[in-house]
């Protein structure tokens, strides 16, 4: 389990509303270790895992790259565009993904870590840490932003906002809210006002 000593920031928020900035500069001003929901998602669905084989095995292989990686792209538009299918995913990967951080925090010698969790309550995470924060902006930045960043049409980008718990809940769920509806400077200089709190 979890020993009591350890400070864990759970980092939430929408898609595309700014955690990965506010991840960096937390790692990069403040040297706090940061450890990534996405990077033990992805390793979950790595080449010859066992959750890719279940995957493929689901949804035949057509769901497979020519080279035996997962196509994202295709089972992205399975999954956001339909509930039922992104939840059988996520029971599968979600448990895997909860062990890993729960192995990286009994590894890691820092008293202060930062969780990145972007389906913090989606996945029931909410246990694992210690206080959380959520990166919010508007519905239509985070849509633009989603656009830009993933080339995608505003159908594609709109559907995987709308896949996700609503900021506003996110928001009422939050023990602290960055604000990342104005400027790059305005969003850091939030973080260094809690961090020397």
């Amino acid at each position: 389990m979890v020993k009591a000593k350890k400070y864990l920031i759970g980092l939430t928020g929408g898609i595309a509303t700014g955690k990965s900035t506010v991840a960096n500069y937390l790692a990069t001003a403040y040297k706090l270790p940061i450890l990534d929901a996405d990077i033990y998602a992805r390793d979950a669905v790595s080449f010859g895992s066992p959750i890719l084989a279940q995957i493929a095995q689901h949804y035949g292989q057509e769901i497979l790259l020519a080279d035996g990686n997962l196509n994202r792209v295709q089972l992205g538009e399975i999954i956001f565009n339909n509930p039922k299918e992104k939840q059988r995913l996520e029971n599968l990967i979600h448990p895997y993904v909860r062990n890993r951080f729960s192995q990286a925090i009994e590894q890691s010698s820092a008293n202060t870590l930062v969780l990145v969790i972007p389906l913090l309550f989606e996945a029931k995470l909410e246990n694992l840490v210690t206080e959380i924060w959520v990166v919010s902006c508007s519905e239509e930045q985070q849509k633009t932003r989603l656009m830009q960043r993933n080339n995608l049409t505003s159908e594609q980008a709109a559907a995987r906002i709308k896949s996700q718990l609503s900021i506003s809940e996110k928001i009422n769920r939050a023990d602290l809210v960055l604000d990342n509806s104005s400027t790059l400077e305005s969003l850091l200089k939030q973080v260094d006002q809690v961090i020397k709190k």
